[in-house]
């Protein structure tokens, strides 16, 4: 059997024709910038129109979603899908079974489905892109906690030290690669900083750049602080770094490198636990993939 499976990112609307047993049949991507929400449904429309026989919908979206019903309480950077229910509109106008799922989210699915979380009983997945995206997987299953936002990793804050008033430094902020890296590379290198980005400072860095290489050491180890309380939170045997970024190995040589500091210099106490980082099997595919196991779970197929 083929399903219809579409990953919805701010920039592009991801789409493939998937078996059941994860085998890409087709794929391609359009542009999502919409006018309106009609005009978004519109571009969904013209996607499907172009398979038939296909047994089911799956749907891989930001925000903050209601997966059980589908309703969207946020439509992340896609405003207009506030408010909206994706999955009872689609079901009407194509009379097929759909599902949806936060997109961090099915990143992490796919990891325990068939990635490099798939022999964890408990795991993370921390997704380094605009922001921060995540998924926990707790006993092998999604964890998606009493209001659908567990693993939303953008919103915790750093400087728990903030003073009433005082500005709030968010994970997603300094963990995103735009502001966390690129943004301090282009202020460095006094270059245009839409001309900066993570593919032009992993060149210099790749290339032993020393004040790239100083401002990734600095970018690593934010992470790093929050993976440490990630992991005496919640324990997890691995944690996933997925994102554009992770296809790097000088990124995870710098994380790990950071975890080796922050192990050595913490104090008159050691750390309770040590994080084992591994990096996303699934890149570009993973919310794809996540999204057609989601949709297989909810449908017992």
């Amino acid at each position: 059997m083929n399903y219809l499976v579409f990953d919805i990112g701010g920039t592009a609307i991801k789409y493939a024709l998937m078996t059941e047993t994860c085998e890409f049949l087709e794929k391609g991507e359009i542009p999502s910038y919409s006018n309106d929400f009609d005009d978004f449904l519109s571009k969904l429309e013209d996607i499907f129109n172009n398979y038939s026989g296909i047994k089911g919908i799956a749907i891989s979206a930001p925000g903050k979603i209601d997966s059980d019903t589908g309703y969207m309480f946020s439509g992340g950077a896609l405003h207009y899908n506030t408010g909206k229910n994706l999955v009872e509109i689609l079901k009407q106008k194509w009379n097929l079974p759909v599902t949806i799922e936060n997109d961090g989210k099915c990143g992490a699915l796919a990891e325990a489905w068939k990635g490099s979380l798939s022999d964890c009983k408990d795991a993370i997945v921390i997704i380094l892109g605009t922001g921060v995206g995540g998924g926990i997987i707790k006993n092998r299953k999604l964890h998606k906690g009493h209001e659908f936002v567990a693993g939303e990793l953008s919103f915790i804050i750093n400087n728990t030290n903030a003073k009433k008033g005082e500005p709030l430094n968010m994970f997603g902020y300094s963990g995103g690669v735009y502001n966390g890296l690129c943004k301090p590379v282009a202020i460095k290198k006094s270059l245009p900083k839409e001309n900066v980005n993570g593919k032009f400072v992993f060149d210099l860095a790749n290339k032993g750049d020393k004040e790239v290489l100083e401002i990734l050491d600095e970018y690593c180890y934010k992470i790093v602080l929050n993976i440490h309380n990630l992991q005496h939170i919640y324990n997890p045997e691995k944690i996933a770094i997925g994102g554009g970024i992770s296809s790097q190995p000088i990124l995870l040589e710098y994380l790990n490198n950071n975890i080796e500091y922050l192990q050595k210099n913490f104090g008159n106490m050691l750390p309770l636990s040590k994080p084992l980082l591994t990096v996303c099997k699934f890149q570009n595919d993973a919310n794809l993939i996540g999204a057609l196991y989601n949709f297989l779970n909810k449908n017992s197929l």
